[in-house]
């Protein structure tokens, strides 16, 4: 223990009859500081003093071999040291903090091999009124599955409140049951410091000091009666050596008179207090500074040697009666713990069952008037239910009547549309140029739609693989409950019926009355399924990559430049893009195309539709959040298929993922694995373009036919210069 720098004030105060003594148990962790910081905010004030407990955990080869502290070997010399500096920095923190507050502090070191109850033996004998304890979760305030604080609570004596604090507020309270003794050995222990410093003409720091060291069944320093008159402490003390009140060192004591002394230091001063963890109630044994004069000291050459071997009482004997008294007063305090333990379990008993039949009481109290309550409302509401009812009577007549003329206005104009739509159907296939088929002809060819014969699912409805006029087509039929399919329909029959290119599906006919259309047949499927090498396909190489993205240029290019208005494809993706049995890319479905005036071919304008179309990721951004269209919308498309192209990867992020790859030098690892030999250098010009169509704004995305079509036909040139056998 260690003297902190405080104010020379000895003196606890006593307030209301009591004796005022505030102990707080610390350790190195927060909650000891919250502790202190709660005590001195809460139960302390300017120039009291407080008592700070620190309890040492004793090894358990001590237990039983007496005052092993005191032993003149070199194993009890290294341990003092040892603890010195430990215990010497742990308090030092404290006083620098009570100093701040004006608070004097008297330091107690404790050795026990149980924590909980040397706090709670020493709280007992020094008659502590307040002990503070910080929360149970590090240090010593919980030793493996002890829970400190409640034993503490459980052991201290009835006349001590227990206050546990956690994060500077208190966690629980164990309250006193009866009035502290005024008497407690700490006040005589300090006012003793008082008069040895009086007698000596030097004085004590205001913290006080209190040492001793006990082992269970071994030897004890006698208690402060025991110990040499005034004059003797005067001359004797080891704190003679400390520096007193006006602040002047005195000299050093000798090596040997150094051994005895637990501290060691002209700064340091303490207590330690061990007991053993079996039934005793307050095994207190404690000695001012100078008692220790009392104790055996090594070393001749030492005058305060001889001077305590002079002057010292039988040990021995008075550790026999300290020893008897204490298991006396365990006794009695074990009977009165268990009288007022029986007592307080009564009054708890009838307080519970007083509190359980109030409970109980204004439980019925509450539902009966809850059902009072319910009752009320539930009355009011069906008077409410009444009135709404026979108002709405008249008004739900009069809306069944609107209903009624509404229903029949809407069938009449349902009908109307009808006959418009199909006499509009009528004029209009009348005038296109394709060849008509009766569903009779398709049924037969398609063998009654043979699900043997169906080869895929359209936008709306399913394709079949069949043959008419002696030639292999797919006819993809119409479903009746397909969203917009008949608009689709009639779109798709307009277009491809007026065009013919080499890069775009030829329509060869159709069967309007039942929404068939009859298109040539693409032996190696779509773009995607090669791209996914469905049922095993091989993968297209690079040669064919390069002049299938070129192919898709040119027809798209193609219905740009449409004339007299330019046409917009809204839904380019790699299922829309069929290749035949050598690998000729042709733009499918453009059933969802859309003319828009001239003036919106270009940068500057755009057609607005109330709706937008197509497949999510291949959607223009701005089409999308704004409705307006242009040919640009299709440039977008066409660069996220080109990604696809060069990769076979899914579209989703696929824009940003390969601008990074080509950013940091890697586009060599984002190309598609299963394809050999890519040329590095043109496939970084094919994707470079391919990203800079799907740029998010419009007008950073190139011209189709000035910038992006004579670039695609030079990597074609370069392909075909390269162009190696391609085995299906």
């Amino acid at each position: 223990m260690w003297l902190s720098s405080g104010k020379n004030n000895n003196n606890i105060a006593r307030k209301n009859g009591k004796n005022g003594i505030v102990a707080i148990a610390i350790d190195k962790d927060k909650r000891s500081q919250d502790a202190l910081k709660w005590a001195t905010e809460n139960l302390v004030n300017k120039g009291q003093t407080i008592i700070l407990i620190h309890v040492v955990a004793k090894p358990p080869a001590t237990v039983g071999k007496g005052y092993a502290i005191y032993e003149p070997n070199g194993a009890a010399q290294a341990r003092r040291k040892v603890l010195e500096k430990q215990h010497k920095e742990l308090f030092l923190s404290f006083h620098c903090f009570c100093s701040r507050k004006d608070i004097n502090c008297f330091d107690v070191l404790l050795e026990e091999t149980d924590i909980a109850r040397g706090i709670a033996e020493y709280a007992a004998y020094a008659a502590v009124e307040s002990l503070v304890l910080g929360s149970s979760r590090h240090g010593f305030i919980k030793l493996k599955t002890t829970d400190v604080p409640s034993s503490v609570s459980k052991m201290a004596p009835d006349f001590c409140t227990v206050y546990v604090i956690s994060k500077a507020k208190i966690s629980s309270v164990k309250n006193a049951s009866r009035s502290t003794p005024l008497v407690s050995p700490v006040i005589s222990h300090l006012q003793k410091m008082e008069d040895q410093s009086s007698c000596s003409g030097d004085s004590f720091p205001g913290d006080g000091s209190h040492r001793s060291k006990r082992s269970g069944g071994g030897e004890r320093t006698p208690p402060p009666k025991a110990a040499v008159d005034d004059s003797e402490l005067c001359n004797r003390s080891p704190f003679s050596r400390g520096r007193g009140f006006n602040g002047r060192m005195f000299p050093e004591m000798g090596e040997n008179e150094t051994d005895y002394s637990f501290t060691g230091s002209d700064r340091l001063s303490g207590v330690l207090f061990d007991s053993q963890a079996s039934s005793r109630t307050s095994r207190v044994s404690t000695s001012s500074d100078s008692s220790f004069a009392s104790l055996p000291r090594g070393g001749e050459g030492s005058s305060f040697t001889t001077d305590l071997s002079s002057s010292s009482v039988d040990a021995d004997d008075i550790d026999a009666e300290m020893r008897r008294l204490k298991q006396e007063l365990q006794r009695t305090m074990e009977m009165y713990s268990t009288a007022c333990k029986q007592a307080q379990t009564t009054k708890q008993q009838k307080d519970a069952e007083l509190s359980q039949w109030r409970a109980d009481e204004e439980k019925r109290l509450e539902e009966a008037r809850l059902g009072e309550e319910s009752a009320r409302l539930r009355a009011e509401q069906e008077r409410a239910k009444y009135r709404a009812a026979m108002e709405n009577v008249g008004a739900a007549q009069r809306i069944a009547d609107m209903e009624s003329r509404r229903r029949v206005s809407a069938e009449m104009k349902a009908i109307q549309n009808e006959s418009d739509e199909k006499e509009e159907m009528a004029s209009t296939t009348a005038s296109l140029n394709y060849r008509r088929y009766t569903i009779e002809e398709i049924e037969e060819a398609t063998q009654y739609f043979s699900k043997s014969l169906k080869v895929g699912e359209g936008g709306y409805g399913p394709v079949f693989k069949c043959r008419l006029d002696h030639t292999p087509v797919a006819v993809k039929v119409l479903r009746p409950d397909a969203a917009q399919g008949r608009s689709q329909f009639q779109q798709e029959l307009q277009v491809l019926s007026c065009m013919r290119h080499p890069n775009m599906v030829l329509l060869v006919g159709a069967c309007p009355e039942y929404g068939c259309l009859v298109y040539e047949y693409m032996a190696n499927g779509s773009l995607e399924d090669c791209l996914n090498r469905k049922d095993n396909k091989r993968a297209l190489s690079w040669q064919l990559r390069f002049r299938i993205a070129a192919e898709i240029a040119t027809g798209l290019n193609f219905l740009h430049q449409m004339k007299p208005e330019p046409l917009v494809h809204r839904d380019l993706k790699p299922g829309n893009i069929l290749l035949d049995q050598n690998y000729v890319s042709k733009i499918s479905d453009v059933g969802l195309a859309r003319l828009v005036p001239p003036s919106v071919a270009d940068d500057a304008t755009q057609y607005l539709m109330t709706s937008t179309a197509g497949t999510f990721c291949y959607i223009d951004p701005e089409y999308q959040q704004t409705g307006m269209l242009g040919v640009k919308s299709d440039v977008y498309s066409f660069g996220v298929l080109l990604l696809q192209l060069l990769t076979a990867k899914s579209p989703m992020g696929l824009t940003h993922t390969v601008g990074r790859a080509i950013e940091m030098g890697k586009l060599e690892e984002m190309l598609d694995p299963a394809v050999p030999n890519w040329p590095v250098e043109e496939a970084g010009v094919l994707a470079s373009l391919a990203v800079q169509c799907a740029e998010m704004r419009r007008k950073d995305r190139p011209d189709l036919g000035k910038v992006v079509l004579p670039e695609f036909n030079r990597l074609r040139d370069f392909a075909n210069e390269r162009m190696e056998r391609f085995l299906v």
